[in-house]
């Protein structure tokens, strides 16, 4: 059993009231929560990574729980993401571990999401920042909710630590108008469309 101490979390919050065009009738949320947590994997090689995702899914049921009541419950999250920030005594594959414990907690508590969880994961030091992408909840192809939100924290990660990473967000991009799959549109049956 891997011990993912968890050192602190951080969540973001982010009213959009309007992008220089017309206001939306309801301004568009965006939120993020942040985990820095002990990476028991640092300055050695683990060629067995596959149980740890076991006991990451704590964490990311704790942080979906949190995420969603910040943003006021699940009925208006629409869209969705992850992503991790290894510390510089970590690889790359340690930020992989987060995708089962942290995809899977979001579509439990949302409900209804059968679309992939976008998502992005780098090494860096402390002050790192990321790009989170973010996609549709239900639909891979809805255009209107591509989007990214950057995250990081200016003391993490240290060596020895992993930032893992949660996005959610209610509604499009305002002003959105590329076309494509409207969200209102959406059967929801594979993933995609």
């Amino acid at each position: 059993m891997a011990d993912f101490e968890l050192r602190k979390t951080y969540l973001a919050l982010e009213e959009i009231h309007h992008d220089d065009g017309p206001k939306p009738d309801v301004p568009r949320k965006r939120g993020a929560i942040l985990a820095v947590v002990r990476n028991p994997f640092a300055g050695r090689f683990e060629p067995d990574l596959q149980s740890a995702m076991d006991d990451l899914k704590p964490l990311g049921l704790m942080m979906s729980e949190k995420l969603i009541a910040a943003l006021g419950g699940a009925e208006g999250i629409d869209g969705y993401g992850k992503g991790s920030i290894i510390g510089a005594g970590g690889e790359l594959e340690h930020g992989a571990m987060w995708h089962v414990p942290g995809g899977y907690a979001m579509r439990q508590l949302l409900g209804d999401s059968n679309a992939i969880v976008p998502s992005s994961t780098k090494v860096g030091g402390m002050g790192a920042r990321l790009d989170v992408p973010t996609g549709h909840i239900n639909a891979a192809y809805v255009r209107s909710h591509f989007d990214a939100m950057e995250v990081g924290l200016p003391d993490a990660p240290r060596a020895d630590e992993i930032v893992y990473a949660l996005v959610m967000t209610c509604g499009p991009r305002v002003n959105s108008r590329m076309g494509g799959l409207e969200a209102w549109d959406v059967t929801g049956k594979d993933g995609l469309r």
